[in-house]
């Protein structure tokens, strides 16, 4: 599976006792729809690598505890530590029209209500603190935050964003 066919579910944050099960942080609103996996990609040297579980836990805090099939010690698990968990795009939830994953938004034409026309979306930031749009505006990355209040409406089937800026973002990053 390529890297371009998936998203990051989270990463293996640590080694949990010394029977090879690790804990794994989950980049999820709602980990309870990964509750019942039977396998998972380990990205190892730029490559998705399957790993299948004998028991996927979920613990609190969007964690889960896992343990890996053949893998039964301490010393097996310790390199896995640091590395992106992936699973199939086919594998995300069903979601509502009004909703969308921020992956789906890469390309999507940004449209602002009084200045027209912003620009295409290249990334999606998604960060701890705030999630971001980065849109090339005039051959200059500007960064949107995605919150209500900025964000009006988001168009899946036209593939555009609408939005109403706060007064003065665009200018910050059209200053030399």
């Amino acid at each position: 599976m390529n890297k371009d066919q998936s998203f990051q579910l989270g990463y293996v944050s640590k080694v949990h006792g010394l029977r090879g099960e690790v804990m794994i942080m989950l980049d999820v609103d709602y980990p309870e729809d990964y509750e019942t996996l039977e396998h998972i990609f380990l990205e190892q040297r730029s490559r998705l690598v399957p790993f299948f579980l004998e028991h996927f836990v979920l613990q609190p805090g969007n964690k889960a505890l896992a343990k890996f099939e053949d893998l039964n010690s301490l010393d097996q698990v310790e390199d896995l530590v640091g590395l992106g968990v992936y699973l199939p795009l086919t594998a995300l939830p069903e979601l509502k029209d009004d909703q969308y994953f921020f992956h789906e938004l890469i390309g999507f034409e940004v449209f602002d209500e009084t200045k027209g026309l912003i620009g295409p979306i290249q990334i999606v930031y998604d960060l701890e603190t705030q999630n971001l749009l980065g849109v090339t505006h005039k051959e200059k990355e500007v960064l949107i935050p995605i919150q209500d209040g900025i964000i009006q409406k988001v168009d899946k089937a036209a593939k555009k964003v609408y939005c109403q800026l706060p007064e003065g973002l665009l200018e910050i990053y059209l200053e030399d």
